[in-house]
């Protein structure tokens, strides 16, 4: 196989999930392929976008929900997209400020009586407008009876300024990925309110994302890279004593740049909110599952759009199905999985109950969104 582009730029933001992207240019999975993975850390999901969209970045660490807006013209130019893979599944968390928790909101109902009880201006942040923590965020608040777009002010933020700016006041909660919620947590500016996996089990989370023409231009060093990555994803799983490594590794100044206490707690499955609570979650953060946390449904794509209907970011129904087949390379998903020795599932559709025990499949994602009201902006 002929790779058309040895050198490849890669992206990532400094998150727990970036974990597979940077293994996989460290232990060199990379080089086993016949590529080389340059690793470019960024600041916002905005400098991602952006890179990935003039050249700078071939490939990256990327939201889900990030890829589909800029596919759909959301928020910019619209622009063809590829998911190559999905990188892992869970670990981000929805944190209140300590403030919110000394004042008795602890959850998503004791956050709603808090806020009819003492009416005022709440703010909450998330990462990017089509991003997965906006998507968590809002679909959690919802599901207590708070209007995401109405009843409290949502602004956007990098994920490594979430502590600092909860710890300053300047907002009451925030939805990112970890360490940040960790972070808040160990710096005692702020409780676990609820963590992703308890809005959605196994939820997809941050995917490989390229553009459609690099994808064309470079099938045999997508596919090399996607093995790569996979190859990263399984050894991390793979034992305790890994996922100890990759925390040692991801708390350096070039990756997540924390300390590792912020992150191996929970890279190991082991939470506590900050109110005496600790457990051993039963869907922690995943990065391969023997390949089922990577396989890129195309049920999972559709489910964010969905949801960009249910909030007005789309004012119509796109071709749900139409768009994730566009997006989703599953065949060259598929070749490298075969190149990597990763089983790959029979379908492109999944099942899943959420938080409000709502069951996504795919099958009808417009009677989904429909089942919603549709919230124009």
């Amino acid at each position: 196989m002929q790779i058309e582009k040895p050198t490849v730029n890669i992206g990532f933001n400094p998150l727990t999930d970036c974990a597979s992207v940077v293994m996989a240019a460290l232990l060199g999975f990379d080089e086993k392929h016949g590529i080389r993975i340059v690793l470019s850390r960024e600041t916002s999901w905005a400098a991602v976008r952006d890179k990935l969209l003039n050249g700078e970045l071939d490939a990256a660490h990327a939201l889900y929900g990030m890829v589909y807006g800029v596919q759909l013209g959301i928020g910019t130019q619209p622009r063809d997209m590829a998911v190559l893979m999905n990188l892992n599944r869970n670990g981000q968390a929805i944190t209140l400020s300590r403030r919110l928790a000394e004042a008795g909101a602890t959850d998503g109902a004791s956050l709603a009586a808090l806020m009819q009880r003492e009416p005022r201006q709440y703010v909450f942040a998330q990462t990017f407008p089509t991003g997965t923590h906006a998507m968590w965020l809002y679909y959690w608040l919802a599901a207590h009876g708070i209007h995401p777009l109405q009843d409290v002010s949502a602004i956007t933020l990098p994920p490594s300024q979430m502590v600092y700016n909860l710890t300053e006041g300047h907002m009451d909660g925030f939805c990112a990925g970890d360490p940040w919620g960790h972070r808040a947590v160990v710096d005692g500016v702020g409780i676990t309110a609820a963590t992703s996996q308890q809005i959605w089990p196994d939820h997809p989370e941050k995917v490989l994302g390229a553009s459609l023409d690099f994808v064309r231009n470079h099938p045999n060093t997508c596919r090399a890279l996607i093995a790569a990555v996979l190859e990263a994803g399984r050894w991390i799983d793979a034992s305790v004593e890994n996922r100890r490594a990759t925390a040692e590794i991801l708390s350096a100044t070039a990756y997540v740049n924390t300390d590792k206490a912020a992150i191996l707690p929970r890279i190991l499955g082991r939470y506590e909110d900050g109110m005496a609570h600790a457990w051993q979650d039963e869907h922690p953060l995943c990065f391969h599952q023997d390949g089922a946390a990577n396989y890129p449904w195309l049920s999972d794509g559709m489910w964010f759009l969905t949801q960009f209907r249910r909030w007005g970011l789309l004012k119509d129904d796109p071709d749900y199905l139409a768009v994730a087949q566009g997006v989703t390379q599953v065949q060259l998903y598929r070749e490298a999985a075969e190149l990597a020795g990763v089983p790959v599932p029979a379908g492109q559709l999944r099942t899943s109950t959420l938080i409000d025990g709502r069951t996504w499949d795919g099958r009808d994602p417009a009677g989904y969104a429909a089942a919603f009201p549709i919230h124009q902006r």
